[in-house]
């Protein structure tokens, strides 16, 4: 659907699509019996702690970011960890997959690749976490799991639950698909361990956020996506972000939310020629033309995506998560107390926290 579509069925005033509520009621049912189903079947508690990151709206809210912001703060004391994905919109002949630099987006997936480059830590992919998460454990890859966009893949278990919103869009119209923009009721953040909201303010020293759409949560925090650097696709040349002022781009997004985008580039002073795409999109090289004199930027999602056929005037601007102090701090107290819960494998591991 086009932004403004999107805006007005599912995050403006009103519920246009009321009609359809039979859907919803259908839709619900069809979740909860697959969710209560899972459950039934659930594996019991894997030998190390597990960490998911989600949502419960459909679209993009950034949660690879947040997952790499994680990642970083899991190595900084001193854990092993390994990301977890169902890497949609690649396919591969056989799974689990660990994700290496070489490893085409087509087969793998676009943000695997990217939080593979990213990080430096391993990736594996497999549309059955479950199955990935023996796969790294077998394969002592690591001695902690993150999945990027779990929150409904039930058989995983799970220590630590992370439910991301884009702040500006928050819920939409509150019901679930197809109405409105709710993979799950509104009361799952209930059971949730954090809410975090992308493009929230953060709250002045000694304040806390205490509700978000009604819901009442004891754990709700902001979060910021900040432009880091831009990355020529070809020659690997940096440049601050702030090259960007008042330099004409042609701005190519293929993500959950690509306006988001857009306005980065223009709050960075760009004149921007907007060319958005569906999440996910195969770019080819016709979809990247541009004007001369123009420069071409991208999301890192969608740069992996290009690599081999990206023109020399192909950037990407990097992001990079911003949590504040008492997030970050919880967050690894909370992480400390899974881990003295978990049984380990093999010898002992390093101290953490």
């Amino acid at each position: 659907m086009s932004k403004d579509l999107v805006e007005t069925l599912w995050y403006g005033h009103g519920r246009p699509l009321a009609p359809l509520t039979p859907l919803t009621w259908l839709y619900r049912a069809v979740a909860e019996s697959k969710r209560k189903k899972a459950l039934r079947e659930a594996a019991q508690p894997l030998p190390v702690p597990v960490v998911v990151v989600g949502n419960i709206t459909a679209g993009g809210t950034g949660k690879s970011p947040l997952t790499a912001r994680l990642v970083q703060l899991m190595k900084e004391q001193g854990w092993r960890p390994v990301i977890l994905s169902r890497g949609y919109g690649g396919k591969s002949e056989e799974y689990p997959l660990e994700v290496t630099e070489g490893t085409p987006a087509g087969v793998c997936g676009d943000e695997p690749l990217m939080l593979s480059l990213a990080t430096g830590c391993p990736v594996v992919v497999d549309p059955d976490r479950l199955r990935g998460a023996h796969h790294a454990i077998e394969q002592q890859l690591g001695d902690i799991l993150i999945c990027d966009d779990g929150m409904q893949h039930y058989r995983l278990p799970r220590d630590l639950e992370l439910a991301v919103f884009d702040a500006r869009r928050g819920v939409g119209n509150g019901a679930l698909i197809p109405v409105g923009p709710l993979r799950e009721p509104l009361d799952r953040l209930n059971t949730v361990d954090f809410v975090i909201l992308n493009g929230e303010p953060f709250p002045e020293s000694g304040q806390s956020i205490a509700r978000f759409a009604g819901v009442t949560h004891e754990d709700i925090h902001a979060m910021a996506l900040e432009p880091s650097a831009l990355v020529n696709i070809n020659s690997g040349d940096t440049l601050p972000p702030e090259a960007l002022h008042n330099r004409g781009v042609r701005a190519v997004a293929g993500i959950g939310n690509p306006f988001r985008f857009f306005e980065t580039l223009k709050n960075l002073g760009a004149r921007v020629t907007e060319k958005p795409f569906p999440d996910h999109h195969h770019f080819r090289p016709e979809d990247l033309g541009f004007h001369r004199g123009e420069w071409l930027v991208m999301t890192a999602k969608d740069a992996v995506k290009c690599r081999g056929f990206a023109p020399d005037n192909a950037w990407m601007l990097t992001v990079e998560a911003k949590l504040s102090e008492p997030f970050e701090q919880h967050f690894l107290e909370r992480l400390a107390a899974c881990s003295d819960r978990s049984v380990h494998h093999e010898t002992e591991r390093p101290k953490h926290g």
